[in-house]
């Protein structure tokens, strides 16, 4: 009977194992010291890449390593390492600054190193504020997405470095999103902004290591750019599928979840609805107070979008649009992260909502130039006039098919991973 005991012990503690490594390979989570992000990287195989140089950085609060270490702790007390200058991206290198909200020059209580603002009045590094640096680092998450600032903070910074002869080298990190889809229109020079400055597609399946590459070859920035690589991260990882924690990137998007829907839910922005800000949920809340929340989950459940759901749901945003109103509208819920789709869900939302209230939806209203933030969004004007004018998402999609095409063969050749 004691034998029999013993076996049946050794084949479950067997079985454990056996499932814990099945779990392992479903989710992509493994031996988290098979991972290393870019700045690991550079600080355990590549110092050297810093010998004899005074260090600019810039980061924001996404700048840790996987201990949740800040890099600028890391740097600054790294005796091997002469720190000298932080640059801040918008919402400051300490993320206390909502959108929008500019962060002049301060000194860092921490570390009394000079902060620069790459946000407002300055987005490009100037001369005097590069006079004590001779190579600029960037380490900051990204979230795959377009209209996400960060990106366009590091390519004027790579063109305020190749002017004044500094050498850049990016830190990489995951895209959240993974990096083997690519979805929705490219941008339309004419419509380049802030939010969107380089012809690539909403969701562009790529690391800031690899945009920097592209940015830097296809747009002849012409940087002295070197990429501190990750190792272990694979394409089909999404940020969950890897070891890390989700850190902030800004003030509105406080999770993963928020960085899966906000390709498509931030077109939202360009409308008179309310995208969530002001709320725990921002970009997976959306509504206005003319909105019937019913009617529409009901009506957005009906289109069968793959591996979302839609609930009705009311809130009162504490700032931003219809602050202090009640307003109506849906959550969403990605249930299956790999089918699902966001510029494609995005569009729906817009143009269920345009379809259902013609006479309170609106788009932002339009500049001198005829062009709606929507517009800046989006990457071109003529899908607003489409949604306008009752075209599909389907026909919407169909046009935009060959220039992204063309962007695809383009990003094959600045992939690292």
């Amino acid at each position: 009977m004691k034998k029999t005991w013993i076996t049946i012990v050794a084949l479950a503690l067997v079985l454990s194992s056996f499932t814990a490594v099945l779990a392992d390979r479903g989710t992509g989570k493994g031996n988290p010291n098979e991972f290393k992000l870019g700045v690991e990287v550079l600080l355990d195989e590549q110092k050297d890449l810093l010998d004899g140089k005074r260090v600019g950085l810039i980061t924001n609060p996404t700048g840790v390593d996987q201990d949740l270490n800040s890099i600028v702790d890391l740097l600054h007390n790294d005796p091997d390492v002469e720190l000298t200058a932080l640059y801040g991206p918008e919402h400051g290198v300490r993320g206390s600054a909502q959108a929008g909200e500019y962060v002049e020059f301060y000194i860092d209580e921490e570390t009394g190193l000079p902060v620069y603002s790459l946000y407002g009045q300055t987005r490009k590094p100037t001369a005097d504020m590069l006079d004590n640096v001779d190579v600029l680092l960037f380490d900051i998450q990204d979230v795959g997405t377009r209209f996400y600032t960060y990106i366009y903070t590091m390519a004027y910074a790579m063109e305020a470095a190749e002017e004044n002869g500094k050498e850049f080298i990016v830190l990489d990190r995951p895209n959240p999103l993974g990096g083997q889809k690519v979805e929705g229109p490219v941008l339309e020079e004419e419509y380049a902004s802030f939010v969107g400055n380089y012809p690539i597609p909403l969701r562009h399946g790529m690391t800031v290591g690899e945009l920097a590459k592209l940015f830097n070859d296809e747009f002849k920035i012409g940087a002295d750019l070197t990429v501190v690589e990750m190792s272990g991260w694979k394409r089909n990882m999404y940020y969950d599928q890897t070891s890390l924690e989700f850190v902030l990137p800004s003030p509105n998007m406080p999770t993963f979840d928020t960085a899966l829907v906000y390709p498509g839910a931030a077109l939202i922005e360009g409308t008179n609805v309310s995208e969530g800000r002001g709320t725990t949920k921002p970009f997976e809340l959306i509504g206005a107070p003319f909105v019937n929340s019913t009617e529409l989950a009901e009506t957005l459940n009906s289109l069968n979008l793959p591996g979302v759901t839609f609930r009705a749901a009311s809130f009162s945003p504490s700032f931003s649009k219809h602050s202090g109103t009640l307003s109506h509208g849906v959550e969403i819920h990605v249930t299956n992260k790999q089918p699902f789709q966001p510029v494609t869900t995005g569009l729906h939302i817009v143009k269920t909502l345009h379809d259902l209230y013609p006479d309170d939806f609106e788009f932002r209203a339009e500049n001198s130039a005829g062009i709606s933030f929507f517009d800046n969004l989006i990457g071109n004007g003529w899908i607003r006039q489409d949604i306008e004018d009752g075209k599909s998402v389907k026909e919407i999609e169909k046009k935009w098919e060959d220039e992204l095409a063309k962007f695809k063969q383009v990003r094959k050749q600045h992939l690292i991973y």
